[in-house]
């Protein structure tokens, strides 16, 4: 079974003449790009291992990968931490899916133009191409995006729009399936996206063992919102960009908007007067709503406590995270769990 007849294009892809490893249901190749993120590539990767063998052995019975180089050498993620590939590019047809896992924007870039000509050489014979993380920025820069939807994370939303023109990107589902192109935000949604192909190719109850060994919750529909900055409070000011980015990176401690302006090498005033242009609100208002949002997310998607949601975005305990949720939204929390804002009517 393969990805990819028809994309929305209406450019069709057919792989049913590519061979394949005798004995495996699923074979995939890495593309690491300078300075990838570790993370994406590990969750993705650990799906496989333990989607591959009964047990926990990681023998490549039912599916097997590899890292994929031109020269061999080691690359090196966005931690410092190296990868040794484990075989030249060669002829990519004899993978299911070609995966290229991105890192640093600024980095994505320099993969190379034997890279570039691999890749298209796989799109070319109708190999799937996988973009996790920034791996989008790479596909769509080396020509193989085109009529395709692109899922990007809410972290690199704005820098996507910036670079690219042509492409839709994606940043409120966690991966976007269109045809032969398969994207994903990186992180845990890494993992989901690998253990999609796994209960394509291998089988639902091989795609959950591996997500229940590693404590993911079991793979979500593609159209998951991901966690991020509410909509409403997008702006193209760099400044609130900015301080906005910050304030999402810091739910669980929240700190005074004074020390997000510090950090800019802003001061505070410089700074409310920015929000009160771009989005009509204050950072205090604007930074209680992102850990609202957050919440509501935790609450519909996870089965955790009232009281751990209220520590993980920031809250003293459940009371103060449940006056204010229910001044934000008209509703309790334990309310929203029951009946999430996609299914009612919220504010």
């Amino acid at each position: 079974m393969r990805f990819g007849d028809v994309t929305e294009s209406g450019a069709k892809r057919s792989s049913a003449a590519r061979p394949h490893r005798p004995g495996r249901h699923l074979s995939v190749g890495f593309i690491l790009a300078p300075r990838f993120t570790l993370c994406a590539f590990a969750n993705f990767v650990d799906v496989l291992r333990l989607a591959a063998d009964e047990g926990d052995r990681s023998r490549p019975i039912m599916c097997d990968w590899s890292v994929l180089s031109d020269s061999m050498d080691p690359v090196p993620s966005s931690s410092g931490v190296p990868v040794q590939p484990g075989e030249r590019l060669g002829d990519p047809v004899r993978f299911d899916y070609i995966v290229v896992v991105g890192g640093l924007l600024e980095e994505t870039p320099k993969i190379g133009p034997a890279y570039t000509a691999f890749l298209r050489r796989a799109a070319e014979a109708g190999v799937p191409l996988v973009g996790l993380c920034t791996g989008a920025f790479i596909l769509h820069r080396a020509g193989l995006m085109q009529g395709y939807r692109a899922c990007v994370s809410w972290f690199c939303h704005a820098d996507f729009l910036e670079q690219f023109d042509g492409l839709e990107p994606i940043s409120d589902q966690v991966f976007v399936v269109d045809g032969d192109r398969l994207t994903c935000a990186g992180g845990a949604s890494s993992a989901h996206l690998a253990a999609h192909l796994v209960e394509k190719h291998i089988g639902r109850a091989q795609a959950s063992k591996s997500l229940h060994i590693m404590i993911i919750d079991d793979a979500p529909r593609a159209d998951r919102p991901q966690p991020g900055i509410p909509l409403e409070l997008r702006t193209a000011d760099p400044m609130v960009k900015r301080a906005l980015l910050l304030m999402q990176q810091r739910i669980d401690m929240p700190v005074p908007v004074a020390e997000i302006a510090r950090l800019m090498g802003n001061n505070k005033r410089q700074l409310e007067r920015h929000f009160r242009a771009a989005l009509g609100t204050s950072p205090q208002a604007a930074f209680l709503d992102i850990r609202l949002a957050f919440a509501r997310h935790l609450l519909e998607a996870t089965e955790k406590s009232v009281s751990e949601i209220a520590v993980e975005c920031g809250f003293c305990d459940s009371s103060h995270l449940s006056r204010s949720f229910r001044l934000r939204y008209d509703r309790t929390p334990s309310e929203a769990r029951r009946v999430p804002a996609s299914e009612g009517a919220a504010p």
